[in-house]
């Protein structure tokens, strides 16, 4: 498997830069094409109002929509102007109500191998780009790749990578999706935290992914870890930065709510607080 066609959704154009010239890196690694969707989203949720105001404000609202999205698209090709000359791209502007941004998302992320977005909770992030992550990730079931915000430095591809594995589907899916990273990794750490004393794999925690992973020229090791931490996030945070990881791979959990896939709360702790960028799957 290759990442032949990568996707990025500019939402805020404040963050356009980041997402695209991290497509750009991948896209030169992988030979790959790169499609940009730039989004503006009507965020009003129509309800009771008197008669005729129904009508104004969707005018209104859809024209601020509009608006979005030609800022987003102008942040969009001019971030696409920095790569070298060699990048294969294409870029697309739409207007979307909310309530219609999942289905819009999820229609562009499914022919795409990879999609690349910035983090969905940081600063500079708008209503909706968490829904465009979960868009991609659950109803696409395509692999996300999530940009931190601030200005440290993004390496893709990922020279040291640390990989959380629970024994999950969810990590298992994201382990095989993400094997052109992990096969390009100068090290590939295999991060067990607290493994139960009772499951399957409990004589030798990792050992059957190390195994899997070495077979396809993975350069894999395990590290088992006792959870001296409040929080799976944090412990996963101090694995990155002690073993000075440029990614982290993860299985993606998402609770069912009113047939809306939400991100779990480790899923969501760790893209909120992580500093390296993060390669999701479900």
């Amino acid at each position: 498997m290759a990442y032949k066609s990568i996707l990025t959704v500019v939402s805020a154009a404040a963050q356009a830069r980041a997402s695209i010239l991290a497509c750009a890196d991948l896209c030169a690694a992988e030979n790959a094409h790169l499609d940009v969707l730039a989004v503006g989203i009507d965020r009003i949720q129509m309800g009771y109002s008197y008669i005729g105001a129904e009508a104004v404000l969707m005018d209104a609202t859809m024209e601020r929509a509009t608006d979005e999205a030609k800022i987003n698209e102008t942040a969009a090709r001019a971030a696409l102007g920095e790569p070298a000359p060699g990048l294969r791209w294409s870029l697309e502007s739409a207007v979307v109500q909310v309530g219609m941004l999942t289905d819009l998302v999820a229609s562009h992320a499914r022919f795409a191998d990879l999609v690349v977005l910035p983090a969905p909770y940081a600063p500079e992030s708008v209503d909706g780009a968490a829904v465009v992550l979960e868009a991609a990730l659950f109803n696409a079931r395509t692999p996300v790749l999530v940009v931190p915000a601030g200005s440290g430095e993004t390496v893709l591809p990922p020279r040291r990578i640390v990989l959380a594995w629970d024994q999950s589907n969810e990590a298992l899916t994201a382990t095989r999706l993400a094997l052109p990273l992990l096969k390009a990794a100068d090290q590939v750490v295999i991060t067990v935290v607290d493994p139960g004393a009772h499951g399957a794999e409990r004589s030798d925690p990792g050992g059957l992914l190390c195994q899997f992973l070495v077979r396809h020229g993975v350069k894999a090791e395990v590290s088992v870890l006792a959870k001296t931490l409040p929080r799976i996030a944090e412990v996963l945070a101090r694995e990155v930065a002690d073993v000075s990881a440029d990614m982290l791979v993860m299985g993606a959990y998402g609770h069912s709510r009113l047939r809306e896939a939400i991100l779990g709360g480790a899923t969501r702790d760790t893209l909120e607080h992580s500093a390296v960028p993060v390669f999701l799957a479900h």
